[in-house]
């Protein structure tokens, strides 16, 4: 069959290409959907609290995951070195989720508690005083900026609108569970909790 007809067409091209795309990925979203295995959560795995939440929201605003990425693949080379290989139902509590896709620096999805607190305090103010080699920057003003409480109150309800299992309680507390904390404190507590339901299995 000539291709001339499609390529002189660009309608027809058009609506080709959107076809071929469609199936594609129906042919690639349908099973996992229809599994339940990327909208059901592992065992262990449970909603951000809210500090860890103001955390998460301070490493996406910086850019973290631009060189961090938070998905060990299952290969030999890579679980060795990060810990058991990542699976859906790690990330149903993330929107966006942060995989990841370059690692300038090492992935992140099994950083918890690999490291103290005071550890991840020293590296963001300087990186180097710990690594010297490291090429990522400082992050000092975290120290001195403030988590808005009532900014992730709302996140928390707007979670639970979307279906996170946050309890009443959990969102009126929120305000009180982050008051006075720094947005370094914020995204220390969510480092300290990535991947921990998974490697305690």
């Amino acid at each position: 069959m000539s291709h001339e007809p499609v390529e002189k067409n660009i309608n027809l091209m058009t609506v080709l290409i959107i076809a071929v795309i469609s199936i594609g990925g129906l042919v690639e979203i349908l099973p996992l959907v229809a599994s339940g295995a990327g909208s059901d959560p592992i065992e262990g795995v449970e909603p951000y609290p809210a500090l860890q939440l103001a955390g998460r929201d301070i490493y996406v605003r910086e850019g973290c995951y631009t060189c961090h990425s938070q998905q060990v693949r299952p290969f030999r080379s890579e679980t060795e070195r990060y810990g058991p290989y990542s699976v859906a139902g790690e990330s149903v509590y993330d929107r966006p989720f942060q995989f990841g896709s370059k690692r300038t620096g090492p992935d992140l999805a099994r950083v918890g508690g690999r490291y103290s607190d005071e550890w991840h305090r020293i590296h963001l103010i300087q990186p180097r005083d710990l690594v010297p080699e490291s090429n990522m920057p400082a992050y000092p003003w975290l120290a001195e900026s403030t988590v808005d409480g009532a900014l992730v109150e709302r996140k928390l309800r707007a979670l639970q609108m979307l279906g996170d299992p946050y309890t009443d309680e959990q969102i009126a507390s929120a305000v009180d569970d982050v008051t006075g904390r720094s947005e370094m404190e914020a995204l220390i507590a969510y480092l300290q909790g990535l991947g921990l339901a998974r490697t305690a299995r």
